[in-house]
């Protein structure tokens, strides 16, 4: 038996190692608009061009609602495209200390709210071109929001925005023997 206020030994000692592979030289991959943060990039750019293209071939584009609209599609577009860029020639690999996940999902979530706003005045100005900017705006909103929760378990999950993380996770537990006395 076991002496009284000695008890068993045992220790577990848990070891993670993470792995981050990434390559820095600067090179065009197409393969990134074949995935779905690629394919949602796309369609965002052509439903923020359509939205705006809508507006303002209405006529109507000096309203302040028409012009509150096309900032939304306009600034989307342009950071959407840069940001496609960047995946495209692998600068978000080049520099993937930045919190590239956490800035998409932000801007996403942001751009949801925005184009609700926008939308939603769009559709309720009574004017044909404003009725389709406002359709092509909620579609938007939806893709930005399916994009910003994309970011979210990315960010939650701690992936890197392009490139590798490898973690793995190596528990060793010793046990002593029990003494007889």
């Amino acid at each position: 038996m076991a002496e009284a206020g000695f008890p068993n030994q045992h220790t577990t000692r848990t070891t993670v190692t993470t792995n981050t592979r990434v390559e820095t030289t600067l090179r065009f991959d197409k393969s990134y608009v074949k995935t779905i943060p690629g394919i949602l990039k796309i369609a965002q750019l052509v439903l923020n061009i359509v939205g705006f293209i809508s507006i303002s071939a209405s006529g109507l584009s000096y309203y302040s609602r028409a012009e509150y609209f096309n900032t939304v599609a306009m600034t989307g577009f342009w950071f959407t495209g840069i940001l496609l860029a960047f995946y495209l020639f692998h600068v978000i690999e080049k520099f993937y200390k930045v919190p590239w996940l956490k800035i998409e999902m932000i801007f996403c979530a942001v751009w949801v709210i925005l184009y609700l706003i926008a939308s939603c005045l769009a559709v309720t100005a009574g004017f044909e071109g404003y009725s389709v900017a406002g359709v092509f705006g909620f579609i938007a909103m939806v893709t930005y929001g399916y994009d910003a929760w994309l970011k979210y378990n990315g960010v939650r999950n701690g992936e890197l925005a392009q490139g590798e993380r490898v973690i793995s996770t190596q528990k060793t537990t010793v046990t002593s023997p029990t003494v007889n006395y």
